[in-house]
């Protein structure tokens, strides 16, 4: 493990205030679990904040145990010698609040109650989870970030991070990101919504952690799989392949994809909690950039440092021409923002599955900046 940063620890900061919401509501106290890699030098000035995706956690790099099988979600990224070299920089990733991996979400403890918070949670925007970060940085003594960067959820923090603090953030890289979330993505995740709604264990947020609503939260993970691929990318994978173990004519005989989405969406049941998808997904159908502000350029106006960008040709989820919207606007405003345009066949999910197609402009970027 070499190039690994090895063994690592999820931190929990307690906070013993209200956070106000978009929303109007207080959240408070708040728990933030989070992952640093790397040392932090002598000015500070050498942070990067990594920010996850929609079910993403704080474990973004190294093993908790030695008999872990899978290191943190980004390891190829982050490390000595890696793209974000930790022999350089201080590599920090947080838990956003309303999930379900150590942050505070609707399966906390609401302290007016005693009692999970369940749908009593109130509805939070990417906005309220930059907010937060913001704390938890101030509680370490970080008032500079080198560059945030994400991809899908992640792109969106980048991209609130340098609106709200542009004082504090001197860089972004938003990789699979949107402006503002499509019709069509909210359509998807309301597929989602109403198949764990559907689903008589979900007792309208009510079940207990032990028997949640299993076949609709696996069904809504199915649907959302298969918005994170692509045409090409299922081709490559399964084509048109009858699943070995059954008869084509057996009418419940499944295809080798159908088989995939099964299993993907039922072993990702036990790892993720139901309410905290759907607040999350909540959050990302909220999203717009200029949410509260006179318009995109009046959003954007306040985005003062360089930002680099990428979009995957074969992501229908969050598609390039979403991303170019937002970089348009900003080159217009004399913004430094530079874009790449990343062929992969690999759908939304090319972030994750093919880095190596733009890693090489992050280290020249991030160089630039050093």
């Amino acid at each position: 493990m070499n190039n690994s940063v090895g063994i690592v620890k999820t931190e929990i900061a307690e906070f013993d205030t209200e956070l106000q919401l978009e929303s109007g509501r207080l959240l408070g106290p708040l728990s933030i679990a989070y992952e640093t890699y790397g040392t932090l030098n002598a000015d500070k000035s050498n942070v990067i904040l990594v920010t996850h995706a929609w079910t993403g956690d704080a474990h973004a790099a190294g093993r908790h145990t030695e008999q872990d099988r899978k290191p943190g979600w980004w390891d190829d990224m982050i490390g000595p010698g890696k793209v974000l070299d930790t022999e350089r920089f201080f590599v920090l990733c947080s838990n956003v609040i309303g999930s379900c991996k150590g942050s505070t979400g609707p399966t906390s403890l609401n302290p007016r109650t005693g009692k999970p918070y369940n749908l009593s949670f109130p509805v939070i925007m990417v906005r309220d989870m930059v907010r937060a970060q913001k704390l938890l940085l101030d509680r370490l003594g970080i008032d500079s970030l080198l560059t945030v960067i994400g991809g899908s959820m992640g792109a969106m923090q980048a991209v609130e991070w340098s609106i709200l603090y542009p004082e504090m953030v001197r860089s972004i890289i938003p990789i699979a990101g949107t402006g503002r979330t499509s019709p069509m993505a909210i359509s998807l995740n309301a597929l989602a919504r109403q198949a764990i709604f559907n689903d008589p264990m979900w007792k309208k947020g009510n079940y207990k952690p032990e028997h949640p609503p299993a076949d609709g939260f696996a069904l809504a993970r199915a649907v959302g799989h298969i918005s994170f691929l692509s045409d090409a990318s299922m081709h490559l994978k399964f084509s048109r392949r009858f699943s070995a173990r059954d008869g084509m004519f057996d009418f419940f005989g499944q295809f080798e994809v159908e088989r995939y989405l099964e299993y993907n969406g039922g072993s990702f049941v036990g790892r993720f909690d139901t309410n905290a998808f759907l607040y999350l997904a909540k959050a990302l159908d909220l999203y717009d950039v200029a949410w509260n502000f006179d318009g995109l350029e009046d959003a954007l106006s306040r985005l003062n440092c360089p930002s680099l960008w990428f979009a995957f040709t074969s992501d229908w989820l969050y598609t390039p021409d979403q991303t170019e919207e937002v970089v348009e606007v900003l080159k217009s405003l004399d913004k430094p923002a530079s874009y790449h345009l990343i062929d992969s066949d690999y759908g939304h999910d090319s972030f994750l599955v093919e880095p190596d197609k733009f890693t090489p402009y992050v280290v020249e970027f991030l160089n630039q900046l050093a």
